[in-house]
């Protein structure tokens, strides 16, 4: 028999769709029910690695934690990795199917609903409850035609839908009411009820709120969510997330760390165990702004435009900040597309990125990188070059090497050499994700840059975050009244 389904739409962009479906599968979960998370379109470049060797959106790898079950591609059919302006790259079940700017997307998503359906039957059939998250919002009519993300796989597989409405960003009921003003009333037929996230003060302020919303839309209240300040220790997804980062450093941390955020960044959540270890002080540096002189180590991240955010690191300057940085006596790691940016050359000869170009590296390591069409994506395990054991995950178009890959950041499972350093020690380069998740590998980067970690068991601590953001939903919403609901 089918499992049930309940689709949660978002009044727009991070409202908190994501996390409200991760606590409400952890919530699920917790009462005995098989949970399997979904998401039909997904546009991130935080990806995950899932068991099949496919790539999803991190916020699907997120849930399917929540919900105590491996990762699958068939838990994100499209994911969308933005590599410039107007264009991604567009993966479908886990793997690369083409490149495409937003206006042609609008025609190739038409023969994507099939792969979409594909994998939310291959989920039904394994669960008691399919948790279903839309897209951006359904209020963006002019993307109706053809949707796959919202609306139109709601009604394509008979999904009662959920809108949550962000109070914290302000307008709150016009953004409610006003979904329900302009989408199609097919469309509104679907919604059987919504979601006020993100409260700050006394829900008493906002009870003439909710009524007058239920009573403009027609769609009963579910519940009003406070805010939930330890969400910060989950993995964010979205992008947004990093703005609201204002590059102020914490206060009492002896290991600062700069980060260069450049416009393509990619799988930022590697950011996130750092952040949590008191001992770090993480800046976050954007364009306009130069890299902190006091800094132990600059941490390049991935890029899913290795070329274009080269050239904005020198056009923001970030290239002389590093080489001053080292002249200090810095450290400088880069990871994935930080890797690549690293060496002397970087080329795409086929156009993986776009037009097929190539430019000069840093030349802080002595490799070179040819980006290729095909994607590696594998779980890895093994140890640094110091000996201290890692795990990871690999997701990269192109084959690094040269000189400084005799000396390799780290010796993968079956003595496999992987990534590079400089004889001098301060430079490495790898294209392991993931790294700092590991608790020793963290440990060892600590102590190597003079400062000590706290002893965090990170996995942990997201566990325990996820089983007290479920316990806050289920304060807060009517699960059951939900749960009834789906079908």
């Amino acid at each position: 028999m089918a499992a049930r389904a309940l689709m949660f739409q978002g009044t727009g962009s991070d409202v908190g769709k994501s996390l409200i479906v991760a606590g409400l599968a952890r919530a699920l979960t917790l009462r005995g029910l098989k949970v399997l998370p979904f998401k039909p379109q997904n546009m991130s470049n935080n990806a995950a690695v899932t068991a099949e060797g496919g790539e999803i959106g991190r916020a699907q790898a997120l849930q399917a934690l929540a919900a105590r079950v491996p990762p699958s591609v068939h838990m994100n059919p499209v994911l969308l990795k933005p590599q410039s302006d107007v264009g991604a790259q567009i993966v479908v079940q886990g793997r690369v199917f083409a490149n495409a700017d937003a206006a042609r997307y609008q025609h190739v998503k038409q023969q994507l609903m099939a792969h979409v359906l594909d994998s939310f039957g291959r989920l039904r059939a394994e669960a008691d409850i399919v948790l279903v998250e839309g897209a951006g919002s359904p209020a963006e009519i002019n993307l109706r035609a053809g949707d796959i993300a919202n609306m139109g796989f709601a009604r394509a597989a008979d999904v009662p839908v959920v809108l949550i409405g962000d109070i914290d960003r302000g307008g709150v009921i016009a953004s409610l009411v006003g979904t329900r003003a302009v989408i199609d009333p097919a469309d509104a037929a679907m919604i059987v009820g919504f979601i006020v996230n993100r409260f700050r003060g006394d829900p008493a302020l906002f009870e003439g709120g909710m009524v007058e919303i239920a009573r403009r839309t027609g769609w009963p209240a579910f519940g009003l969510v406070p805010h939930f300040p330890d969400a910060r220790k989950l993995p964010a997804e979205d992008a947004l997330g990093l703005t609201r980062k204002d590059g102020a450093r914490a206060s009492g941390g002896r290991v600062r760390i700069a980060v260069p955020i450049l416009p393509h960044v990619s799988n930022f959540d590697d950011l996130d165990p750092l952040e949590a270890e008191p001992d770090v002080e993480l800046v976050r540096v954007w364009p306009g702004s130069a890299l902190p002189g006091d800094a132990d180590l600059v941490l390049l991240l991935g890029s899913k435009a290795t070329l274009s955010d080269l050239a904005v690191l020198r056009a923001a300057g970030f290239d002389i900040d590093i080489a001053a940085h080292l002249r200090r006596g810095g450290h400088v790691l880069g990871l994935c597309g930080g890797y690549q940016m690293l060496g002397r050359t970087v080329a795409d000869p086929d156009g993986i990125e776009g037009e097929a170009s190539a430019a000069d590296g840093l030349g802080l390591l002595d490799v070179t990188t040819v980006l290729s069409g095909e994607k590696t994506l594998r779980a890895v395990g093994g140890h640094s070059a110091d000996g201290v054991p890692l795990c990871g995950y690999e997701m990269h178009m192109g084959v690094t090497e040269g000189p400084d890959s005799a000396r390799p950041f780290a010796v993968l499972d079956g003595g496999r050499p992987e990534g590079a350093t400089a004889p001098d020690g301060r430079v490495a380069g790898t294209y392991l994700h993931g790294l700092f998740t590991d608790d020793a590998q963290r440990a060892a980067w600590l102590a190597r840059l003079g400062g000590q970690a706290a002893g965090l068991d990170y996995e942990r601590q997201v566990e325990e975050t996820l089983d007290a953001f479920a316990a806050h939903l289920e304060a807060h919403l009517s699960v059951d009244e939900m749960l009834s609901l789906a079908r």
